[in-house]
């Protein structure tokens, strides 16, 4: 039986144990003109905002972030160095060049390119003949590359996207959420921080033409840091982007956005609110109980709870009546318990969004009990077990 309790962090209160059920809904503390979109905290991943996050949306050039995650993990692993030199194929050329009149590096054909320009044009000018170039050097294709990005997807947690080109240009079964969009660009910022700045470049030179970043948010001095935009027929305007102030980062995706305006404000305030909004609180020390959990048939009726370490929270400036937080597991547990057994988690939620989870363990060892108190929790759970 999955045991839920839900209890109100008005006052950071002790957590009790109650049975309960999945209680109000609540209205979101922020609105957004965006179909879907999805915000968290830089360093904790906590989910400050969520909206129809899971939804399939095209990725469009939303897709070179993955790319790029490609490039970077070559070279962090050392199987590639940003001096390496790749070939403009006339497949690149003409799918992403100049002939192809889309977002382009303008990479002449058949000349040699170093990794780092081509991650520049990609990072800083979108540049889909840049994409192409790399996913042919490194995979001999396109399509096997777009292969190998989702194998590389899979194992750092993308579990929906799915990647047909390294570019992001239309293609039948192209998909992503912004919830994985803002998981890419934490791994991107998190793993890769010596590369992650190419993002937050505004200009870049090549074949002697120099373009802007194509990234709104750089020019309004809010401390961004990039990353990427794209549009599609099917969701419109879409933007993954990240700023930064006084020590802290917030990391959101927007999609389904009317215009290229829009999607420049709507992300803006929305990356905004998430820096002045929410304020870092530790609410359990290291080692301090968290809450309880039944125990059957031990010499106690309960084992007590703790996080690894403390437990810090983004607790919203305002509005704090709307954090609720849950202790879930699978109980009662059955007797012995083990001191630092995996036992359930702490989950936390702002009004209907689940915003952090975190593992709970034993904090103490519950050793069987004696056999009048096992017989008494057997009749205990015949009589009220069937009511969970």
């Amino acid at each position: 039986m999955s045991f839920f309790p839900r209890v109100p962090l008005i006052g950071l209160a002790v957590f009790a144990c109650i049975w309960a059920g999945s209680g109000a809904a609540f209205a979101q503390l922020f609105e957004t003109k965006a179909a879907q979109a999805f915000m968290v905290d830089g360093e904790t991943g906590s989910v400050l905002f969520a909206k129809d996050a899971d939804a399939p949306v095209q990725p469009a050039s939303l897709a070179k972030l993955m790319t790029l995650e490609m490039a970077f993990d070559a070279v962090k692993s050392k199987r590639l160095t940003l001096e390496d030199t790749f070939v403009v194929s006339e497949n690149a050329w003409r799918t992403g060049g100049a002939p192809s009149r889309t977002s382009t590096m303008f990479a002449a054909v058949r000349s040699s390119i170093r990794l780092e320009d081509l991650m520049r044009g990609i990072a800083v000018q979108a540049a889909n003949d840049g994409c192409i170039v790399i996913a042919e050097g490194v995979a001999g294709s396109e399509g096997n590359f777009a292969l190998q990005m989702n194998e590389r997807a899979r194992k750092i947690g993308l579990q929906k996207s799915v990647f047909v080109n390294s570019t992001g240009l239309p293609a039948e079964g192209q998909v992503t959420t912004v919830r994985e969009l803002v998981q890419l660009a934490r791994h991107l910022q998190q793993t890769y921080p010596d590369l992650y700045g190419l993002f937050a470049e505004t200009e870049f030179t090549w074949n002697k033409i120099t373009q802007r970043n194509r990234n709104p948010l750089l020019a309004m001095d809010i401390g961004a840091e990039g990353l990427a935009v794209g549009a599609s027929e099917q969701n419109g305007f879409t933007i993954v982007g990240a700023i930064s102030q006084n020590g802290r980062r917030v990391i959101a995706a927007l999609s389904g956005l009317a215009s290229d305006r829009e999607r420049a404000e709507e992300a803006r305030k929305l990356l905004e609110w998430g820096l002045r909004s929410f304020e870092k609180t530790e609410i359990f020390a290291a080692d301090e109980v968290v809450g309880t959990a039944q125990v059957y048939g031990g010499a106690k009726s309960g084992v007590a709870l703790k996080a690894r370490g403390p437990v810090d929270l983004l607790l919203p400036v305002a509005n704090r009546d709307k954090l609720t937080a849950r202790i879930v597991y699978q109980g009662p547990l059955p007797a012995p318990v083990e001191e630092g057994q995996p036992v359930g988690s702490l989950r936390i939620w702002i009004g209907d969004t689940l915003s952090q989870e975190m593992p709970l363990f034993a904090a103490e060892t519950v050793e069987v009990g004696e056999l009048h108190s096992r017989a008494f929790d057997a009749v205990k759970e015949l009589a009220i077990g069937w009511l969970r």
